[in-house]
């Protein structure tokens, strides 16, 4: 069998940000591998969501974007659709593009040391904007799956190098939450299971596969490449975990961790994990605006294919453009991540449903509905993620009332 990576790679790409290497390192360093559990849940939970987007985009031939507008019926219903889905995935988005692009300047930061942050952002803005800017799907997803193949080895190799306990790795597989770890648990939770990748998935699906034909190989490519991205964050963690040993320094994120190896692992270590840490900000930084450009143009459809390329370019450029920003001038997005986090969390579990709805259309899928398995986990994924989501929702209405 041939082993090929193609939209599902995209997806790991996604996940894999800043965001997740952060509470990667965070989880590794506060609590050593107790919260592995917490990683390889999520994992099979975003492998059984993303399964379902796949089958969307590649048997289905549709977009999520897409086919969320055609399930809704009524000009009230089509609005408060847009509207849900503008302010989770665009409006999010654009904040956490700000992220992307700061994580990766501290993965240049463990490589090259401290410098101009403003210039780093500005130039690791561009070069996102100009693969961006190639707007044909397939060059893209080449870049984006060569970046993916960089950190993961970049993180496999650091983790090889830290040589991490394995019988605390193992006991960290059963399901526990240390003093103070919760909130952590549920980051590590909530970092790789995420709405807008379901955009992404379905539409890359789409576009890769042209022939419904080739249904199993989208699903096989959907798992393996997510495995793959699970595979790579319980490494960071694993790798961070080493760090406990450093004494007298705190490690808050993936270039303090960088820091904390060198001494006893010498320059290779801190090189691997800045490598990493700058390819996880920069494929994220392209995935969020293109998951935003997905999301929007198939609920808005331009009327020739030439309009939905140019308005596929003009929004993810201006995501980017808006996370630059926020970047490079200083702006406060903390009122705009909590905003996210509240329309992140409610839209999850619908969106969730609504894939559980559609994978149950035999009219629509033919031979590739759910069966009675695939039901159950989804079913369990949408009661744990609902769950994730009104914990979310809280969090950021309490800092909101806080404030």
């Amino acid at each position: 069998m041939k082993l090929s990576f193609g939209p599902g790679a995209l997806v790991a790409a996604a996940f894999i940000g800043p965001g997740t290497v952060t509470a990667c390192t965070v989880a590794g360093a506060s609590f050593g591998h107790a919260l592995v559990w917490a990683l390889v849940f999520a994992t099979l939970a975003t492998i059984v969501l993303q399964d379902m987007a796949a089958r969307l985009g590649a048997g289905a031939r549709r977009g999520l974007g897409e086919a969320l507008m055609a399930s809704v019926s009524g000009p009230i219903g089509k609005a408060g659709a847009a509207v849900l889905v503008l302010l989770a995935i665009g409006v999010g988005n654009a904040a956490y593009e700000g992220g992307n692009l700061a994580g990766g300047v501290m993965g240049l930061e463990a490589l090259l040391g401290e410098g101009t942050r403003r210039l780093l952002v500005a130039g690791l803005a561009i070069i996102a904007a100009g693969v961006l800017l190639i707007g044909a799907y397939k060059p893209i997803e080449r870049i984006l799956i060569g970046l993916v193949l960089v950190m993961s080895l970049a993180f496999i190799i650091s983790a090889i190098l830290v040589r991490p306990d394995l019988s605390t790795f193992a006991a960290g597989l059963v399901p526990s939450i240390p003093d103070g770890a919760q909130l952590t648990a549920v980051a590590l939770i909530g970092t790789t299971i995420v709405p807008y990748n379901l955009f992404l998935h379905a539409a890359a699906a789409r576009n890769h596969w042209t022939d419904a034909s080739k249904l199993s190989e989208a699903r096989r490519d959907s798992a393996i490449s997510i495995g793959l991205g699970g595979l790579v964050s319980i490494l960071i963690l694993s790798t961070a975990a080493g760090s406990l040993f450093v004494a007298g320094m705190e490690v808050s994120n993936a270039r303090d961790m960088a820091i904390a190896l060198e001494p006893a692992f010498g320059p290779t270590a801190r090189y691997l994990v800045g490598i990493g840490l700058f390819a996880a900000g920069l494929t994220s930084a392209i995935t969020a605006p293109m998951a935003t450009a997905y999301a929007i143009t198939e609920m808005f459809p331009a009327k020739s294919e030439s309009g939905q390329t140019g308005r596929f370019r003009a929004i993810a450029l201006t995501i980017v453009a808006i996370g630059a920003a926020i970047s490079l001038l200083g702006i406060d997005a903390v009122s705009l991540i909590v905003t996210a986090q509240a329309a992140n969390g409610l839209l999850l579990p619908i969106i969730a449903v609504f894939l559980l709805y559609v994978m149950n259309r035999k009219a629509l899928l033919g031979d590739s509905v759910n069966g009675l398995a695939a039901n159950i986990a989804g079913g369990l994924v949408i009661l744990i993620t609902l769950m994730i989501g009104l914990r979310g929702i809280w969090r950021a209405l309490s800092t909101v009332l806080g404030a």
